[in-house]
């Protein structure tokens, strides 16, 4: 029964999305993060912010197969231009990129075992062991 849950949680987050509003961000169920604006949300993303909270650093995770998506809703930027904008980042030593994860079940393994964790998926996929803090409007 788990080996048939864990399939369907790997489909569900690797579906395409037909709207935005099936993308939801989500960080560790248990942080105490309840609610995030989507200024905060790009603040965390592109390296303006390390705080979740005053007392949880901010572990930003990209999914690889959904971070074209989830930039160009967020930002309105294509990959190619976040690559860019990081490479600047990472040259200058002001930042780090987000950690870049293309596994669904490891990108759902950090966020349930790091409180600071957070990223994005298919709002299908979320469970118990994430909390919802943003979902982008209908």
């Amino acid at each position: 029964m788990r080996y048939l849950r864990s399939i369907a949680l790997l489909s569900l987050l690797a579906l395409p999305f037909t709207t935005h509003a099936d993308m939801v961000v989500v960080t560790n169920a248990s942080n105490g993060v309840s609610q995030l604006s989507k200024t905060e949300i790009i603040n965390i993303f592109m390296g303006r912010f390390q705080k979740l909270s005053p007392s949880i650093s901010a572990f930003p995770v990209d999914n690889v197969l959904l971070r074209p998506k989830f930039y160009q809703l967020l930002v309105g930027k294509a990959p190619s231009e976040i690559n860019s904008y990081w490479a600047r980042l990472v040259f200058s030593g002001r930042a780090s990129p987000p950690r870049q994860i293309s596994e669904p079940l490891e990108l759902l393994d950090i966020v349930q075992n790091n409180k600071g964790a957070i990223t994005y998926i298919n709002q299908a996929a979320v469970d118990d062991t994430v909390r919802v803090v943003y979902a982008f409007p209908k």
